[in-house]
């Protein structure tokens, strides 16, 4: 019988003992496609050899975990679930079609998004037992390793919807806030975030094992003389958190003490503030550009910038004023994000005139415009005037324009990007900014011109004229300035 022997057997060779390493060392240089291809396989380089490679479906992220709450949000491979409680079936869609572009904003993939029908939320699982299997048989199918629902959960219904479908279960709050710790860039604006963040996790604290034992109670001298059951673990980090914001109050309280101090400057010195607010991703960083050339960051992206950016302006007749951006609105803003950011937001409640950015081309701008001013009077600035500014004219629809231009009664279409309307907008900053309550005509030695500077600096000069005498100058002021002119109003003829 013939026995059949493989190539590397036909190719073997004997070797003295000392020779072997040599020897196993020729056969791995001389490698040939014909007798090594099939045996080797792919070949890698050296570093992707030493690489991590995910494998898709294998993610035991909730298994022997500790602390859940303490790790950085890592959404990667996303399934969206909404609850379609009231509205049409548009509107929902729209809400989760915003939910996608949050996650995209936060580094996710979206894999899928199913809404259900609902007279309002499960109280246990968000949307049920039976339709917390069926997405549990989604996230099997599709390899996700996170749940974002579009809603506020409650900590019960995070665990319990987490139990079900396996994976890592977040709600639409802590998204936006894990994009808020993303784009703050300045002092103030990072601890607004991790304010928000500890009041969002507070309640949210859980554990398992270590963390639920305790610390040995009171007592003098310690060992048996312990006279309660002490504090557990996850006590101690609810402690813990509560200092840390407590103390973070109290530095974000400092640091609105210096932006007040600036705004009574500029309130003294009698500068009206024109504040841009509207919704995230409208155009406000655009058009404050267009307006002032201030340079901000303009990105494609929800919530781009968040630090406050106040520019000094000038109207096309010469007045001055500041033009202030706002951080950007979004529907169903966290209220934790509204508490922490109260202090930011304060520049809309004190300004004399809001622009109020609407974007003319988002399928349902009608929704922005209400979720920007539900947020307005929370921060009480509903007795400012306001602007409606629908940017993104040269790409909106023409029926959308005309529809919110009839409805709003002071609004004005406009592009940030063409610059389409914008002299338009200038003139109609001009004409709703509040001007001075005192009509003054008097004659201003030439000795005091610093009045007359006062006058076109902080005023509006009707007329001004030069004679023999000084300055004939017609104009409205501030009643400060007016006390200021009186001595020089001209006596009357006899």
């Amino acid at each position: 019988m013939t026995s059949s022997s493989s190539p590397s057997q036909d190719n073997k060779r004997s070797y003295p003992e000392g020779l072997r390493a040599d020897a196993l060392m020729e056969e791995d240089v001389a490698w040939s496609l014909d007798t090594d291809g099939e045996r080797d396989g792919d070949q890698f380089d050296r570093s992707e050899r030493a690489a991590l490679r995910r494998v898709a479906g294998l993610s035991t992220e909730l298994e022997d975990v500790t602390e859940v709450e303490y790790r950085q949000l890592r959404l990667e491979r996303v399934v969206l679930v909404g609850v379609w409680t009231s509205g049409t079936a548009k509107d929902s869609e729209n809400s989760l079609a915003e939910l996608a572009a949050l996650a995209e904003t936060a580094g996710a993939l979206v894999l899928d998004g199913v809404i259900q029908r609902r007279d309002k939320p499960d109280a246990a699982t968000f949307i049920g037992s039976g339709k917390a299997m069926e997405l549990r048989d989604i996230v099997l199918e599709t390899g996700a390793d996170t749940v974002i629902c579009d809603g506020e959960l409650g900590p019960g219904q995070l665990i319990a919807l987490e139990d079900v479908v396996k994976v890592k279960v977040i709600d639409r709050t802590a998204l936006i806030l894990d994009i808020f710790a993303q784009h703050a860039k300045s002092r103030e604006g990072k601890a607004q975030v991790a304010l928000a963040q500890m009041q969002y996790m507070l309640p949210r604290l859980r554990g398992w094992g270590q963390s639920l034992s305790r610390q040995m109670g009171g007592g003098k001298g310690g060992g048996l003389a312990t006279r309660g059951p002490g504090e557990t673990k996850i006590e101690t980090d609810r402690r813990r958190i509560r200092e840390k914001m407590a103390k973070m109050r109290r530095e974000i309280a400092e640091m609105k003490t210096g932006r007040e101090i600036k705004r009574q400057e500029r309130k003294r010195h009698k500068v009206p503030s024109v504040a841009i607010a509207g919704y995230t991703n409208a155009g406000k960083s655009s058009l404050l550009n267009r307006l002032t050339g201030a340079g901000v960051l303009v990105e494609n992206s929800l919530f781009a910038t968040l630090d406050p950016t106040v520019r000094r302006a000038e109207t096309p007749s010469g007045r001055l004023y500041t033009l202030a951006d706002t951080v950007g609105f979004v529907r169903h803003l966290p209220h934790h994000l509204v508490e922490a950011f109260r202090s930011t937001m304060e520049e809309v409640g004190e300004s004399d005139l809001i622009l109020h950015v609407v974007d003319g081309s988002h399928p349902a701008p009608e929704e922005q415009l209400a979720a920007v001013r539900e947020v307005i009077r929370d921060v009480g600035a509903t007795g400012v005037p306001e602007i409606v500014v629908i940017n993104k004219a040269d790409a909106a629809d023409p029926l959308t324009l005309q529809r919110l231009l009839r409805n709003e009664k002071y609004s004005i279409a406009v592009s940030a990007r063409t610059g389409q309307g914008i002299e338009e907008l200038l003139a109609l900053i001009d004409t709703e900014l509040p001007r001075p309550s005192v009509e003054v005509e008097v004659l201003v030695p030439y000795t005091h011109g610093q009045l007359v500077a006062r006058a076109h600096a902080d005023g509006d000069v009707i007329s001004e004229e030069h004679t023999a005498e000084g300055t004939l100058l017609k104009a409205r002021v501030h009643e400060e300035l007016a006390a200021d002119l009186a001595p020089y109003v001209p006596a009357p003829l006899v």
